[in-house]
């Protein structure tokens, strides 16, 4: 079967009805997962402190369901109607822009703590129309420009892609690294033919090509990536079985603190039960 990005431009693609089947898709659900939690790893945000993430090609909201249950507030920009239109049904909790990602961004400078992005950089390698401003050299030099404007200092980008050769990977980085950025590729479970996974990941500031770019995860085989996110998930659960709470008080201050320095309005204020686990009503 031929690649998406080979059949219709995304927004072509991912129509009414390849939106919603996409969502509902559980292995699909279970790979996003997967790989959102790797790119939060690639992060390496810091602990317990929420962050304000860019979510590139945020589709119907499957990433940025993770990114809010692992704490972090979210914005998602995506170039199909359809799939932003499913992520309103979803009720998800990130704020979502229609925009197509090859155009640039026009957010300000420094405005976000890090971005992800999760099978979406391929799409910029493929001419939309025989115009020399479409080209995927063009296109990928405004993103990668405005995105770096667009991200704080210090902060990473972490992007989950698939490429087709080595000269697309040859492609990216260095238009990335043209714009200001370093790091570089990070590939997991390389012996691998179904689990092999390329990650670019790329810092702002902080010391820049100096940085140690991560190391990838060594394996074989798929039930080795399902070890490592059940070994994750259970070094995030307490003696009792459940889940740690993520959302404390200091959590909950520090989102609305940022919500009301965003602009947001109707924040609740803050109070002496801000945080506080309300009685069971019998």
């Amino acid at each position: 079967m031929s690649r998406p990005e080979y059949q219709a431009p995304p927004e072509i693609y991912y129509g009414d009805a390849e939106a919603k089947k996409y969502t509902q898709n559980t292995r699909n659900q279970q790979i996003q997962a997967d790989m959102t939690y790797r790119a939060l790893e690639l992060l390496n945000l810091p602990p317990d402190e929420p962050a304000f993430l860019l979510d590139i090609g945020c589709g119907s909201g499957l990433s940025g369901e993770i990114l809010e249950e692992e704490g972090h507030i979210w914005t998602g920009v995506d170039i199909a109607p359809s799939m932003l239109e499913v992520a309103l049904q979803r009720d998800i909790d990130g704020d979502l822009f229609l925009q197509d990602i090859g155009q640039g961004f026009g957010f300000r400078p420094g405005s976000f703590d890090g971005a992800i992005s999760i099978s979406v950089l391929q799409w910029l390698l493929n001419a939309e129309t025989s115009h020399p401003t479409s080209s995927p050299p063009h296109r990928l030099t405004r993103f990668f420009t405005t995105l770096h404007s667009a991200l704080r200092n210090p902060s990473r980008a972490v992007f989950q892609f698939y490429p087709t050769s080595d000269d697309q990977i040859q492609l990216i980085t260095s238009i990335a690294q043209k714009a200001g950025f370093g790091g570089g590729v990070v590939v997991d479970y390389p012996n691998s033919k179904k689990a092999r996974k390329v990650f670019l990941c790329l810092f702002v500031g902080g010391g820049g090509t100096q940085q140690q770019i991560p190391k990838g995860v060594e394996g074989e085989d798929d039930e080795q990536i399902r070890f490592e996110r059940r070994r994750e998930k259970e070094r995030k659960r307490d003696v009792s079985g459940k889940r740690k709470n993520m959302k404390d008080r200091d959590w909950i201050l520090k989102k609305k603190e940022l919500y009301r320095q965003r602009g947001k309005e109707g924040v609740p204020r803050d109070s002496k039960f801000t945080g506080r686990k309300r009685k069971p009503v019998f």
